[in-house]
């Protein structure tokens, strides 16, 4: 419709001008989200009406105002905040991006949207990420306390290795991902975050104290909604978050003496040990002393995704690390099986090329289309091997992963929930302040 009279034209112009001085800081590449330009940044967001908004069920608490948009088959949360929190918090989530610490990632920040109007950080949600309140609403194998905490704690460890006080930590400011029946933990809100060289003991202690007294008053919360099961004791899981991380800092940065000879033995132990947590060690220093050489370390955050490459690499199969670790064993099985059959050996991509075509393939082929997308297919096919064992245990001999994935399929794979976003218009029920 066009305007008909000097006034409407004068309005339309004025609206025109106002929609120009908007401005996108994007991080590139930006084609991606190109579509999210047509948004209506002019307005307040939580008066936003647009068929691209989302719902997103059973998220965390949030202080500010976040909305969700399904764009070009991506989901990205738009948070409304003051500009030079909102460009703070866009530069920490590019830099933990760069340190390989786990987070979402950003895409940008608009900014000059109007008079008294914040800014908005756009970030892209995670693919098959699942929220503390969605895990405790449907849980899985039991009350999910311990397997959430654990990575948590790892999180917060990876970002105090990196430099990085949190300062917010929470499981509310954390989407979590299934991967081979554990958790990896993905920093959300990076908001009150600063980052130093290092940080001191204090800090830490402080940071860990501040997630400690967050985490309690989050159990609390799922229990008054009767979402916790009666023997958990929201004050003594919320205690155990300090305990687990002083464990998990002490494996990684403690000194040990080493007598000269087993060092060679006890340095390979620690180093296997500590790339197992998921850490690598950046310097190796041996002190003399006494009564043989004190070890030090100085750990970092490891180049994540070993197995994930090698099954890539293999297979050309995209998993989390846990999900590719298990693949791959069962690769390493059906080679052996293979080279048995055959009388001779079976080189590692001949076995990974046909175990991708005899077994992995046709048992993903086989999801029912209405369970399609409740979980990563590399996870799904890590809960059939688990489900094959549990079904050849009974039996007494081994059902087959073809019999078990039919099982799976009808009786364990309906029960898991559907994903957390929800197509169609979101209203103002799905804002969080």
């Amino acid at each position: 419709m066009y305007p008909t009279d000097s006034a409407s034209r004068h309005t339309a112009a004025a609206a025109a001008r106002k929609a120009r001085t908007v401005r996108f800081v994007f991080s590139p590449p930006t084609e991606e989200a190109a579509g999210l330009l047509t948004l209506p940044w002019t307005q307040p967001l939580e008066e936003w009406q647009d068929q691209r908004l989302v719902e997103i069920r059973q998220r965390g608490i949030s202080r500010h105002i976040v909305r969700f948009v399904a764009d070009s088959g991506e989901l990205y949360a738009l948070k409304a905040i003051n500009e030079d929190l909102a460009r703070r918090e866009y530069r920490l989530l590019r830099k933990l991006a760069e340190l390989g610490v786990p987070a979402v990632h950003v895409v940008g920040v608009v900014v000059d949207r109007g008079p008294d109007m914040d800014a908005i950080l756009v970030t892209r949600f995670l693919d098959y990420a699942t929220t503390y309140r969605a895990v405790f609403s449907s849980p899985r194998g039991g009350q999910p306390t311990d397997r959430l905490l654990d990575a948590l704690v790892e999180l917060l460890v990876r970002l105090h290795l990196s430099g990085f006080f949190w300062g917010d930590c929470s499981l509310s400011n954390t989407l979590f991902r299934y991967d081979a029946g554990t958790f990896e933990a993905y920093l959300v809100d990076a908001e009150t975050s600063e980052q130093h060289p290092t940080l001191t003991a204090g800090q830490r202690r402080y940071d860990v104290e501040l997630a400690e007294e967050r985490v309690y008053g989050e159990l609390l919360d799922l229990q008054a909604g009767e979402l916790l099961s009666p023997e958990v004791d929201p004050l003594e899981i919320a205690a155990e978050l300090p305990r687990r991380y002083a464990l998990l800092w002490d494996e990684l940065t403690r000194e040990e003496l080493l007598h000269p000879d087993d060092q060679r033995f006890r340095i390979a132990h620690r180093l296997r040990r500590l790339n197992e947590l998921g850490f690598d060690v950046d310097e190796i220093e041996l002190i003399a002393a006494p009564d043989g050489n004190k070890l030090r370390l100085r750990t970092k955050v490891a180049e994540s995704g070993h197995h994930s490459r090698q099954l890539f690499l293999r297979t050309g199969l995209i998993a989390e690390e846990n999900q590719a670790r298990r693949l791959l064993n069962d690769i390493a099985s059906y080679r052996a099986y293979l080279e048995q059959q055959r009388g001779h050996p079976v080189s590692e991509m001949v076995a990974a090329s046909q175990w991708l075509a005899g077994i992995y393939d046709p048992v993903i082929a086989a999801i029912p289309g209405e369970l399609a997308g409740r979980l990563p297919p590399a996870e799904i096919f890590h809960e059939i091997l688990e489900h094959r064992w549990y079904m050849s245990e009974a039996a007494g001999a081994d059902v087959g992963t073809t019999a078990a994935a039919r099982s799976y399929y009808q009786t364990v794979l309906p029960g898991v929930p559907e994903l957390l976003s929800e197509d169609g218009p979101a209203g103002e029920s799905g804002l969080m302040s």
